[in-house]
């Protein structure tokens, strides 16, 4: 795993083309099947994520 591999969920949402506030509904444990563990992390006030949680959830990025 690189640096590159863990992001904001506002990056992640801006990748993905969803909204910033539905992966943080979704680090908050509110999505059913959700993230796994070791694919997000609060960091102070920041939720990171990773690329490969967002993958799996999500599909490949937007172009």
């Amino acid at each position: 795993m690189t640096i590159d591999d863990v992001m904001t969920t506002q990056e992640a949402a801006e990748r993905w083309g969803i909204t910033a506030d539905s992966i943080k509904q979704n680090c908050l444990g509110r999505v059913k099947h959700g993230f796994k563990e070791g694919e997000f992390r609060k960091s102070g006030k920041m939720w990171l994520v990773t690329h490969a949680g967002m993958v799996r959830l999500h599909g490949d990025p937007k172009k």
